[in-house]
């Protein structure tokens, strides 16, 4: 093998890839074994590939330029191909199967996209057997740090309790430097993602008062899953708003633990979700009041500074209306701040999509970030 050939062919192949993608990054003649080692293609598997989540994590992996999907699982509907559920997805990929089938070792990364309660058991059965092999779990299976106040909100023993030293909650906005030391990466909740993003940041800086913070969020029913009759008994639930679990929503203890985590100190908020009659999306209202001094501009002022190199997060004018409709199906966070009638009275509104920015679309920026890829490579 002439060597020297084989280097300048992985310099060109680096160099068309960049250019495909409209990176703007220049190759060196010396840099091609470690480049290309950076935008290899891996290997890839998605258990649970047909539910809401798992299906727009097909198609954003189908069309991701360094992925090769190995297996898409299921335990129904074994045997059928993937566009069966969703016409989107054009690329010829492998039909579904059981998990059973899977070859774990030659697998890069595994997504999971489970039922809590479920990925914890097929995780722990396959750590050890490639202690290359990393997994991405969208379940809360790895989200709670302490399995009593797991098993307390979701009723669930947990069966790994000793992989969760290997696993992070990575919301990545705040947690992409960490992602390299893991081969665990827990996918933040949805509604915990739109409220994480601006509220961090804020309370960071002491801008805003934390002993009283009103959170309201309204998501598309996709956020309940397929079988949402059997969840929510209610007339009419696709053409009423319906509130509920106030006082013990499940992503209450995942966001007071994460908002104690990066700003150490102790929330008081409560958190009112509501299930709205369109598919998908998220728009989460938080009512806050500004510390002596602070204004609205200071508000965004913080947040801007904070997102300025963000690839997602977008922060717009003050007083600015905001709806859903402005991210749907993107990873866009984008978020405003508005004045109210009360003096140092301000609403944060945040939204995002939540199969994508809120599940998927995160899944997939935290799978870049931990192969080194381009944050937002096949994301929009």
């Amino acid at each position: 093998m002439n060597v020297k050939n084989t280097a300048i062919e992985k310099q060109e192949e680096a160099s068309n890839f960049l250019k495909d993608n409209h990176l703007n990054l220049t190759i060196s003649k010396d840099s091609d074994i470690r480049l290309m080692s950076m935008y290899k293609k891996i290997n890839v598997a998605v258990i649970g590939a047909t539910g809401y989540t798992g299906l727009d994590l097909v198609y954003i992996l189908s069309k991701h330029p360094k992925i090769n999907i190995k297996n898409l699982c299921a335990t129904k509907n074994l045997g059928k191909k993937i566009n069966f559920f969703d016409k989107r997805i054009t690329k010829s990929l492998p039909k579904i199967t059981s998990v059973n089938k899977v070859d774990w070792n030659i697998l890069d990364l595994v997504f999971l996209s489970l039922p809590n309660g479920e990925a914890h058991k097929l995780i722990k059965k396959n750590f050890y057997k490639n202690k290359n092999l990393k997994f991405i779990d969208l379940s809360a299976d790895f989200r709670i740090l302490d399995i009593k106040t797991y098993k307390k909100n979701y009723n669930i023993n947990h069966k790994a309790k000793e992989l969760i030293k290997h696993s992070l909650y990575s919301l990545p906005e705040f947690s992409k430097n960490e992602i390299k030391n893991f081969r665990i990466l827990s996918n933040p909740g949805c509604y915990p993602t739109s409220i994480q993003i601006p509220l961090i940041p804020l309370i960071k800086k002491k801008s805003i008062n934390t002993r009283n913070i009103i959170i309201d969020s309204k998501s598309g029913y996709s956020g309940a899953g397929k079988n949402l009759e059997k969840k929510f008994v209610h007339k009419n639930l696709y053409s009423s708003v319906f509130a509920y679990n106030p006082m013990n929503h499940r992503h209450i203890c995942e966001i007071d633990q994460q908002l104690f985590k990066y700003t150490k100190r102790k929330i008081i908020f409560s958190f009112n979700p509501h299930l709205l009659p369109t598919f998908r999306g998220i728009l989460t209202a938080i009512y806050v009041q500004t510390v002596k001094g602070k204004s609205g501009n200071s508000l965004r002022k913080i947040l801007t500074k904070f997102y300025k190199n963000s690839k997602f997060v977008k922060i717009l004018k003050l007083n600015a209306t905001l709806g859903s409709g402005n991210v749907l199906n993107t990873n866009n966070c984008e978020i405003s701040i508005c004045e109210t009638r009360v003096k140092n009275n301000y609403i944060i509104f945040s939204t995002i999509d939540n199969l994508v920015k809120g599940a998927s679309g995160q899944a997939v920026q935290n799978m870049n970030l931990l192969y080194k890829f381009p944050e937002n490579l096949g994301l929009k």
